[in-house]
């Protein structure tokens, strides 16, 4: 039986990790066409601030890198923890708006739908076969969705959760995949899943790598975690006025000098934090600015660095948006990518497995 994986262990990890991400970045600095990555969303609601920092500037710098960068719209994953996907068709709309706002390029950057890829959706079947239950319940993120639920009884497509997350990878042949930390464990998974196939039929897929981000843990304006559910978030397609409603119920403290102090002073040092990043600025710095300002004066000042950040994504998303079908064209091209990337990937799957009949 293995031992445990102790707690240096997995320091250890997951510093060989980060040493292995850091020369993946020097790689795709001298050669960015040998690489191509799988990124995405659940369309759940509107991207905010979180998702501009934590991952859209990355996959435009990426994109602009000249990597090959795909974008799933991962639409059958809405239905693991809920009954239906209430105003998919809008919601899907307005992330993939949200994107190309931000600077993603369809003719570079390919977007397409999980539900619009059959061929990757019949990879889960022989996936499947390669993992225990006990894996499955292991999984972090599985866990972590089933426990958010509370009395809800865990669907079949929750449990197989992060099959399909490697099934996502695995069909493109993507060898390099933009995650946090906590996403390690998925990634691993993958791996694991591409290893047991060519040990038992033949070596159809690339095991992927980690490209670690170092994008900040944003507060919301409540002191918890940017979300789209606690309603604590600045979404990128919000107005200006209603950015300054939120921030003007921002939770702060009494004290009158604005430091950034993130063990001391949470709520203060995570707006602070945001109107630095929208500025450019080191959190210090930005604090030092507002100085005697107090609550009211810091509110004034992430609001205006947040819609001074934004006010080009919003005018450019604007223009999108008034044309309806430029969101059908890019979804169409690129849904007929992955389908042809699917169809060959399931191709050789079944001729690896003696399926071809």
């Amino acid at each position: 039986m293995t031992p445990p994986l102790t707690l240096a262990a997995d320091q250890n990890s997951f510093a060989r990790v980060q040493a292995r991400s850091a020369e993946l970045e020097r790689s795709i600095a001298a050669a960015p066409e040998s690489f191509r990555v799988l990124t995405g969303d659940r369309p759940t609601g509107p991207l905010h601030l979180g998702h501009y920092f934590g991952t859209l500037l990355n996959r435009v710098r990426l994109q602009q890198a000249g990597v090959e960068v795909l974008v799933l719209v991962a639409d059958y994953q809405v239905i693991t923890d809920r009954d239906r996907g209430e105003d998919l068709p809008e919601v899907v709309t307005e992330l993939v708006l949200d994107q190309l706002a931000a600077g993603l390029d369809p003719e570079r950057t390919t977007f397409f739908c999980h539900s619009a890829v059959p061929a990757l959706n019949q990879l889960l079947l022989p996936l499947l076969s390669l993992v225990t239950v006990a894996e499955l319940h292991r999984n972090p993120t599985v866990k972590a969705e089933t426990a958010a639920t509370g009395d809800r009884p865990m669907s079949g497509l929750m449990l197989t959760y992060p099959l399909h997350q490697a099934a996502d990878i695995l069909f493109c042949g993507a060898n390099l995949v933009p995650v946090g930390r906590d996403q390690l464990p998925h990634l691993e998974l993958t791996r694991t899943v591409a290893r047991r196939f060519a040990h038992r039929y033949a070596p159809v897929f690339v095991q992927p790598e980690a490209l670690l981000g170092d994008a900040p843990l944003l507060l919301g304006t409540d002191g918890t975690k940017m979300s789209k559910s606690r309603g604590n978030a600045v979404s990128l397609r919000a107005d200006e006025d209603t950015t300054a409603q939120l921030f003007r119920r921002a939770v702060t403290d009494s004290e009158r000098t604005i430091t950034y102090e993130p063990q001391r002073r949470r709520e203060v040092s995570g707006l602070v934090l945001l109107g630095a990043l929208c500025r450019g600025e080191a959190p210090e710095d930005f604090a030092a600015a507002i100085g005697g300002g107090g609550a009211t004066g810091l509110k004034t000042a992430v609001t205006e660095a947040v819609n001074e950040r934004l006010r080009p994504l919003r005018a450019r998303r604007a223009e999108l948006a008034a044309d309806p079908t430029i969101v059908r064209e890019v979804l169409r091209r690129g849904n007929a990518v992955a389908n042809e990337i699917a169809g060959h990937t399931l191709d050789r799957v079944r001729t690896a497995m003696g399926m071809r009949y």
